[in-house]
């Protein structure tokens, strides 16, 4: 029997609650997840894509069946590279979905043998983003309810906000 492979991107910049709680939920759908710090040379990162990477593995560390990559390039073409079955992506809100709909058919179009699954967000995580998590970390913000506290002080100390003495 084939593995079932999903492949859970993002940009990760920085990993939230809400993107473990999506992960952890696809981790029990599929046989294995590889969750891809997708790099887009068009975006200004916070985090560079190796830090991205060592805060999604500290993050999903005791979740068995999850790996973690990167990839520059179609997503299309990654996740036939993983010979994966699906593309895992977290929804929000409403205003997620035009967007994630648009991208689902075209990865669709690129590799038809790839299936696009919608997670809706717990409602706890709602209103969280990583630019939301950023903006309050940068003004000495609490964030302890935001993130995994395994990546908390990788956070704060590229994001707190200097003081002089």
């Amino acid at each position: 029997m084939n593995k079932r492979i999903a492949i859970c991107p993002g940009s990760f910049d920085c990993i939230t609650l809400g993107h473990l709680d999506i992960i952890t939920r696809a981790s029990a759908m599929f046989d294995e997840i590889v969750v891809v710090a997708m790099v887009n040379s068009n975006k200004n990162y916070t985090f560079t894509t190796e830090e991205r990477v060592n805060m999604i593995k500290k993050s999903t560390a005791d979740i068995k069946n999850v790996t973690v990559d990167s990839y520059e390039g179609l997503l299309a073409e990654y996740a036939q590279s993983k010979n994966a079955c699906a593309i895992i992506k977290g929804l929000r809100a409403m205003s997620d979905f035009e967007y994630e709909f648009q991208m689902a058919l075209t990865n669709k179009k690129l590799n038809p043998q790839v299936e696009t699954v919608f997670l809706t967000t717990s409602a706890q995580n709602m209103y969280l983003s990583s630019s939301m998590v950023k903006q309050i970390a940068s003004m000495g913000g609490d964030i302890s309810d935001f993130v995994p506290s395994v990546i908390l002080g990788d956070i704060l100390k590229k994001l707190s906000p200097k003081t002089s003495l």
